[in-house]
């Protein structure tokens, strides 16, 4: 088993409009490709020198080659969507891990 995290630092002026579309659009997106098992969003509890608020969103998938389909098959739509309408207002980035045991 796989995690997909991404890791997102968002400009408080635009916060809550990026909460609710990550909520109700974007990770609900990303699982509609059939690639991923279920999604975990968290807060970052620790202050940024830059400021805003950092969200770590995990997706979960079976294995490195699903991950593989889903990079070239959607996430460069997926990321566009996002650039369109938060433009200059966020960073990301991202991080694979394998899991190796779950208790």
């Amino acid at each position: 088993m796989y995690i997909y995290n991404v890791t997102t630092n968002i400009d408080k002026a635009v916060h809550e409009e990026w909460l609710q579309w990550m909520k109700e659009i974007h990770i609900p997106d990303v699982l509609a490709t059939g690639k991923f098992l279920n999604a975990k969003m968290s807060k970052v509890l620790v202050e940024e020198e830059m400021g805003g608020t950092t969200y770590s969103v995990q997706f979960t998938t079976v294995n490195r080659e699903i991950l593989e389909k889903y990079y070239a098959e959607d996430a460069p739509r997926l990321r566009e969507d996002a650039q369109k309408r938060f433009p200059n207002k966020f960073v990301s980035f991202r991080t694979e891990l394998e899991i190796i045991s779950e208790h």
